[in-house]
């Protein structure tokens, strides 16, 4: 009888850790598809899709919370150690990430509804959807290590960070290009330029998930320092 307990305990506990995986991967793809949304919105001047990304933002608040709320009982009730304890952190810790990436995705359409009415500037909002391209493979390689425990892809994106830095400050030159070619273009290109920003802030957050991956998968952090590039700019 008492390993038949022991047995039901053991199997429990391993169904909350299951189950808290699952909503990280959830809330994982809701943020993938919120970044997506950011950008196509931009490049087709798309007002009410900008709006719908604006609206679903709260979702990603409410699975956060439910995550961390989950955690927190996980560690205090059952007092998991090694493996379990790293698998219950990482998922707190993606789903902080998951979140603010969800608040960029969230400013990035309320500046495409503020500048749909503006002249269009279709080079610079292809760059925008280049670089959005490059950051939202990044999030899914992300998370596809996260749910397939795949320490080789998490190892891939934390590695590849230089390329999102590479794509900004690419287009932070194109975008002063135009603002000193035309001051009319100054307060759209503003908005762009943070736009830029806020994906490759999306880009580093990956890259702070991929280590989390890391750690999770291996016991071990990173002992070289991550790859970086200098961008031209600390806008927030």
């Amino acid at each position: 009888m008492p390993i038949k307990m022991n047995n039901h305990i053991v199997k429990t506990y391993g169904d909350e850790l299951d189950q808290l995986s699952a909503e990280v991967v959830l809330m994982g793809g809701l943020a993938e598809a919120q970044v997506a949304d950011a950008v196509d919105a931009v490049a087709r001047r798309d007002v009410a899709l900008a709006q719908s990304v604006v609206a679903r933002d709260h979702k990603l608040d409410e699975l956060e919370k439910d995550i961390e709320r989950k955690c927190i009982r996980l560690i205090a009730l059952r007092q998991p150690m090694a493996e379990d304890l790293r698998k219950t952190v990482a998922a707190m810790k993606l789903a902080t990430a998951l979140e603010r990436t969800g608040d960029l995705a969230k400013n990035i359409a309320k500046r495409a509804i503020v500048i749909s009415e503006a002249e269009p500037m279709t080079p610079l909002t292809r760059s925008i959807e280049r670089m959005g391209k490059l950051v939202s493979s990044r999030l899914r390689d992300v998370l596809d290590a996260y749910k397939g425990g795949k320490v080789e892809l998490a190892q891939s994106v934390w590695a590849s960070d230089t390329e999102v830095d590479e794509h900004y400050n690419a287009l932070f030159r194109e975008l002063l290009t135009y603002m000193m070619g035309d001051p009319r273009t100054i307060s759209a290109c503003t908005h762009l330029l943070f736009m830029a920003k806020n994906l490759e802030r999306i880009g580093d957050y990956a890259t702070n998930m991929a280590e989390h991956i890391h750690f999770e998968l291996t016991g071990e952090d990173y002992v070289e320092s991550r790859p970086k590039a200098n961008t031209l700019s600390n806008l927030e």
